[in-house]
């Protein structure tokens, strides 16, 4: 195998290894947020979004942007054999993180009154229980940042796991904890009390993720240590040198994922201010939010979750890449990313739609707002390829050092998002739908951007058939399938088994054999439409298991296979 299909196998896998770990702890944030909902109620699921909402702003000005510095910073120094720069730049992200990190969570703990607007006072003390949480966060960005440069991801993804398993276990029972001590049986404390604890779920997550990452980075400190003083090189930069570096690697860094992340504290702010102006009462409002929020916007960020992987993995190899001024290879990486986050996110979101209903059944099943979730998720399906494509964009561009690119982009696709979005909530009754579609038009308009910015700095141009045709033609018959599955098993089991098996347990049965019969579905067609080559999914993580099932079912088109022998 050639060296640059060493590199791109090893890209794809540990953006495997990324979602892997991203679809396991998003099926945990799922499955959790399920029985918090039917602790704490829509409201408090409102409650606790906004107050997120804020925690997450704070956060991405702090320090969220730090994992994704130091591993550019440092791959880039690993490529120059530069290996004391490399653990210089490592401290120095300590250093930096333990000074933001303390000003940022005292600020938040002691100013949540005034960072949550008064229409929403209800979520000041759930931000307050997350304000400690932002102080070590940062030093979880460091670490995983540092294990990253050097192209592995499997301590990012086992930290992730960890910390949404201890995340999903303390959020329960805080949650319960907080109403039976603090609340007295007040139906107006319960939604408040049991956000707050559900809140300390996150602080518990991420100080077990640091704690993962603090005994990994022991085990292997002395091989850092020790390769430092085999760098020959003669470089090394001084500390005041290295701040600067990440001070301005990450302040435009910062200042995107700022704008790219802010709509959400924006939708809020709007729908809630709003809906007092239209002299909705202040509970319902937020308990409509709670289903965006806490409904939608949770099954949404589901398969989104996979382009961040990709992103992430991606960024080393792009950097060093273009680094190395190869530009050729630079654009292949690119090329096979993108091609890789569209396969898997457009079916998502073609099942995400035509199975709408069944997933919210099985997962919310609260029957006040079913109808609604389940309304919102269909609307608002298509937006998870938006958002992936934009998510993979981003690190591109920031992958080649042209970090203020996407913040420009951000900023532009943030006032289109506002001035769509403020008429439809003042002049229209669509409410929660009007939140749907802006986030929708941003997230197309992030798309639309980016790419116009990586065709003029990297010369690139995305072919359209096999990376968006094939796969949405492919994913259109997935989802017919699906539904008739679906819709078929559902009469038989309402027929036979109904008097047996509670409804919810046959729509959680209903629900995997219709994704399992998607899959199958997807995987046939999109070979069949020569979607993917052999030589392409070899590639893939997998990639040589999935060509023998092709070989095995004659999926493969017999000219591809003709060619493949000569």
């Amino acid at each position: 195998m050639s060296e640059e299909k060493r590199s791109s196998s090893n890209v794809l896998a540990q953006a495997t290894i990324l979602m892997v770990a991203g679809i396991i702890t998003r099926i945990i944030g799922v499955l959790y947020r399920s029985p918090v909902t039917s602790i704490i109620g829509d409201e408090g699921n409102g409650y606790y979004g906004i107050a997120v909402n804020i925690y997450t702003m704070v956060l991405l000005i702090s320090s969220y942007s730090i994992p994704m510095a130091v591993s550019k910073v440092v791959s880039g120094k690993l490529a120059l054999k530069q290996y004391k720069d490399a653990h210089k730049v490592f401290r120095c992200a300590v250093i930096y993180v333990f000074i933001v990190g303390s000003v940022a969570s005292m600020i938040t703990f002691f100013g949540a009154s005034y960072l949550i607007p008064e229409s929403q006072a209800m979520a000041v003390p759930v931000l307050r229980v997350l304000a400690p949480t932002i102080f070590f966060s940062g030093f979880l960005g460091v670490l995983r940042g540092y294990f990253q440069a050097h192209g592995t991801m499997l301590p990012t993804s086992i930290s992730q796991i960890v910390e949404q398993i201890a995340n999903a276990i303390v959020s329960i029972g805080a949650a319960i904890l907080f109403i039976r001590l603090f609340a007295g049986g007040d139906p107006v404390k319960v939604p408040v009390f049991g956000a707050m604890g559900s809140a300390a779920g996150i602080g518990a997550g991420v100080v077990t993720g640091l704690l993962f990452m603090l005994l990994l980075y022991g085990v292997n400190r002395s091989f850092f240590l020790a390769r430092t003083k085999r760098d020959v090189t003669g470089q090394e930069s001084s500390y005041g040198q290295i701040f600067r570096i990440i001070f301005f690697m990450v302040t435009p860094v910062i200042l995107s994922t700022f704008v790219y992340n802010i709509n959400p504290v924006m939708d809020q702010t709007l729908f809630m201010d709003i809906m007092a102006f239209k002299r909705m009462d202040s509970k319902l409002a937020a308990e409509l939010y709670g289903v965006f929020s806490g409904k939608y916007w949770v099954l949404i960020n589901v398969p989104v979750a996979l382009a961040n992987s990709s992103s992430t993995a991606m960024i080393p190899a792009v950097s060093t890449y273009y680094t190395l001024r190869d530009y050729d290879r630079c654009n292949r990486q690119v090329h096979q990313v993108v091609q890789f986050t569209m396969l898997i996110s457009i079916p998502c979101a073609i099942g995400l739609g035509t199975l709408a209903y069944p997933i919210m059944e099985v997962l919310f099943p609260q029957r006040e707002t079913i109808d609604l979730a389940v309304s919102l998720l269909r609307t608002g399906c298509i937006s998870v390829v938006f958002y992936s494509l934009s998510t993979v964009t981003n690190g591109v561009l920031q992958g080649i050092g042209k970090v203020n690119i996407p913040l420009r982009n951000a900023a532009l696709s943030l006032v289109f998002h506002i001035m769509v979005l403020t008429p439809l909530l003042y002049f229209t009754d669509l409410d929660l739908y009007a939140l749907v579609i802006a986030t929708m038009f941003y997230a197309f308009m992030m798309c639309f951007l980016n790419n116009v910015s990586v065709r003029k700095y990297l010369h690139y141009r995305q072919e359209f058939k096999k990376t968006f045709f094939i796969p949405f033609l492919s994913a259109a018959v997935m989802g017919l399938a699906c539904y008739g599955f679906y819709q078929g098993l559902d009469l038989v089991f309402r027929r036979y088994l109904m008097h047996y098996i509670s409804y919810r347990l046959l729509s959680l049965l209903g629900l995997g054999a219709s994704i399992v019969v998607g899959v199958l579905v997807y995987f046939a067609f999109v070979l069949r439409l020569r979607g993917v080559s052999r030589q392409e999914l070899k590639q893939f993580p997998m990639g040589t298991r999935l060509v023998s099932l092709g070989n095995k079912f004659k999926l493969f088109p017999v000219e591809s296979q003709e060619q493949e022998t000569k």
